[in-house]
């Protein structure tokens, strides 16, 4: 069933679409005549759906329609002219810096909300995942790519930075100097090798990617809801880079409220 609690219109405006079945919800960029391409329409309408998201809401999948995830920034936005109402860059560009700096994090939000260990999620990946489109990937705990996928962070190659949230799970994902080559080359990583580099946690066949993820979304709902959130919060400390004894403690005092928790239910 749809999700009633988001704007539909903004839904529509940024070319997304959402499904909520339970303790799933799906998200779908849905513009597949331009490869998914992103707007700023299209991060404001995946910050409304973090915003507004049923709680009891478990696994967030986002995908994208047709043969790309998202081929990244739509091309429109470096003309100059407004893109469905939004500015494009160079208009964007010449607002005070302070201006342009809180826009840019309006944008980020759009992102930063998958990464909130209060649910699991997990990017399905066909195709294209090109600059916002790989950002938005990386975005989520989980990916799981079709043979045909190529990622690429291609900013640099069009005279910007990844500005979406994207640097840190590439860095944490692999490495310094892995993160380096991928951003400055703006190279595309077939995806067996982003299986190899840990980019990708899973790599099928086109036609079996929704069955795959399917079932990936069936074995992460299996455990308790409490102790997967936990477990996220504790795994993200230590991919923040905890020294041992604070990981220790962030262990013990998860621990200690799920104890509580499971006594309570006895």
């Amino acid at each position: 069933m749809p999700a009633p609690d988001v704007d539909t219109a903004l839904l529509d405006r940024g070319g997304v679409r959402l499904v909520v079945d339970g303790p799933r919800a799906t998200i779908t960029l849905d513009r597949p005549d331009v490869l998914n391409a992103q707007t700023p329409a299209t991060w404001q309408a995946l910050r409304a759906i973090g915003q507004e998201l049923d709680p009891d809401v478990r696994v967030v999948v986002v995908r994208g329609s047709g043969r790309a995830f998202s081929a990244g920034l739509d091309r429109r936005m470096f003309t100059g002219q407004p893109v469905d109402g939004e500015p494009g860059l160079l208009e964007i560009a010449r607002d005070a810096a302070h201006v342009v700096d809180a826009r840019i994090a309006e944008y980020q939000e759009g992102f930063r909300w998958l990464r909130d260990p209060s649910r699991l999620t997990i990017a399905a990946v066909q195709g294209h995942a090109i600059g916002a489109g790989f950002q938005l990937a990386l975005a989520c705990d989980l990916r799981v790519l079709a043979q045909d996928a190529q990622l690429c962070m291609a900013e640099t190659s069009l005279g910007l930075v990844p500005d979406l949230g994207g640097t840190l799970p590439l860095v944490r994902l692999v490495g310094y100097s892995r993160a380096v080559d991928l951003c400055v080359t703006a190279r595309r990583v077939p995806a067996d090798e982003a299986l190899g580099m840990g980019l990708a946690n899973a790599v099928v066949a086109p036609d079996e990617l929704d069955a795959a993820v399917d079932a990936l979304v069936e074995r992460v709902l299996a455990p308790v809801p409490g102790a997967v959130r936990e477990t996220l919060a504790i795994l993200a400390a230590a991919a923040d880079g905890a020294g041992e004894t604070e990981q220790l403690a962030t262990e013990r005092a998860a621990q200690v409220r799920r104890l509580a928790e499971l006594s309570a239910k006895s």
